[in-house]
């Protein structure tokens, strides 16, 4: 897949933006075979969890590859938006958790990727932006719903109306980034937390997932009796047998993800 590796370590799955020449600029290429990594991941039943992260130390992503923008028509454009949110949409609907291990800047492209992503796990010098308004343009990967959805509109409207880069620190204040760690340990503590998540109940987390990606946009009544009907459906499988009776028995459970 172009400048995309994906490498299986056990149940975790990793995906490299490889492009680090370019600080993983996002082409028309690298959307599709992304998009061709999710099904490969998608078939996988074994996987538990994902991590994505960039190649290199300066740049999880710098975004869209630039070049590619300046002799697009209204026609082409609505299509580069559609398939850059069709990606990210695929994201945050996966039935696995995806982890975004941030290794540096994550502008414009690479920034809607990472508010796709459940979990993000930061490098110091990570810093996260939306500046397409420098180039004449507006977020088109989901960028001015998401982050508006994850720190507030008048924040997310700051970053965008001046392009502002938010760094690691003030990202993990608000609440956009779960941890900050060392950038020599950040694959190794996504990695980490990705073996700890697959070791709980699959059914369970993609539950979980369901339940706060779709029940975010829906009023609080509807969000209440979409848990009720994700917590009964469990009920139905081996793995809350299991999960409980491990509990009582005072024993690891071993769970099968049916």
């Amino acid at each position: 897949m172009p400048n995309i590796n994906y490498e299986k370590r056990g149940a975790v799955a990793v995906l490299t933006l490889n492009r680090p020449e370019k600080l993983n600029a996002l082409s028309r290429a690298m959307i599709l075979a992304l998009g061709e990594a999710l099904d490969q991941i998608d078939e996988d039943q074994s996987l538990r969890c994902v991590i994505l992260t960039g190649a290199g130390q300066r740049a999880f992503c710098v975004g869209t590859d630039i070049s590619e923008l300046p002799n697009l028509n209204e026609v082409e454009a609505r299509e580069t938006s559609s398939r850059g949110q069709s990606v990210c949409d695929r994201i945050e609907g996966f039935r696995l958790p995806f982890i975004a291990a941030i290794n540096g800047i994550a502008a414009g492209g690479g920034c809607e990727l990472a508010l796709a992503c459940h979990l993000r796990l930061a490098a110091p010098l990570a810093e996260f932006s939306l500046p397409e308004t420098r180039l004449g343009i507006i977020p088109g990967y989901g960028g001015t719903q998401r982050l508006a959805r994850e720190i507030s509109p008048g924040r997310a409207l700051e970053m965008m109306l001046t392009g502002r880069r938010l760094p690691a620190t003030e990202a993990h204040q608000l609440g956009l980034v779960n941890r900050i760690v060392e950038v020599g340990q950040l694959l190794n503590q996504a990695e980490a937390l990705a073996n700890e998540i697959a070791e709980l109940a699959p059914l369970a987390i993609r539950a979980c997932l369901q339940a706060v990606t779709r029940g975010i946009d829906l009023p609080l009544t509807e969000g209440l009796a979409l848990e009720t009907e994700l917590f009964a459906a469990l009920f139905a499988t081996d793995d809350v047998r299991e999960g409980t009776s491990a509990f009582l028995e005072k024993r690891k459970p071993m769970f099968s993800g049916s």
